[in-house]
């Protein structure tokens, strides 16, 4: 990443995601800057394999291939980081809650390994890339401080927010109005970062 940025200038922008609900959000958050958005699932990409061993690896990893489509492309790659589990589950968020997607698995998963542990502080992030076809990216990276309760708390929310309750509050993002966690969370961050590095 260079210290002067590359500005997005085209008009598509490509969203590197097979995922219908997260293409949607990005698209929200990203409207004023693109006049057209697509996904990578529209176009009929393949999902890269993620190989890579931090969040920003894949997210570069997932951006790249759908740049290929020949627009510029965004990807994202978050999940949840728990100190006493030496960052775990991590890139592997996701994949804690099987092919399934059983999140309640996956908070349990998290709870047992933190048994007998004092230290209950964990962290979401999101990292974003934005690659262009000729290969240059540019990367950000959001993160939300927080401490795991249990047991879970709340239905707004998804994956692990019913047991992450962010730092300065009292509920958890699952108790959150989605406007309220959306205004703070690792993903707003991390957007308020790109708009202000590549959009503006």
């Amino acid at each position: 990443m260079t210290d002067t940025p590359r500005r997005f200038t085209g008009d598509t922008l490509v969203i590197a995601s097979h995922n219908a609900g997260k293409v949607r959000e990005i698209a929200d958050l990203l409207g004023p800057y693109a006049a057209t958005f697509t996904s990578a699932g529209a176009l009929g990409l393949p999902e890269p394999e993620e190989t890579g061993d931090t969040f920003i690896a894949n997210a570069i990893l997932k951006a790249r291939a759908a740049a290929q489509a020949g627009h510029v492309a965004l990807a994202d790659d978050s999940g949840l980081a728990v100190t006493a589990l030496n960052g775990a589950p991590g890139i592997y968020s996701a994949r804690w809650a099987g092919p399934e997607k059983d999140f309640a698995m996956a908070m349990r998963k998290v709870e047992d390994g933190l048994a007998g542990q004092e230290d209950r502080t964990a962290e979401f992030v999101c990292a974003l890339a934005l690659a262009w076809p000729d290969g240059h990216v540019e990367v950000v990276e959001g993160r939300c401080p927080g401490t795991l309760v249990w047991p879970p708390r709340g239905g707004k929310g998804f994956g692990y927010d019913p047991v992450f309750v962010p730092d300065g509050y009292t509920q958890t993002f699952a108790e959150m109005e989605p406007a309220a966690k959306h205004g703070m969370s690792h993903r707003a961050e991390a957007f308020r970062q790109l708009v202000e590095r590549c959009f503006r």
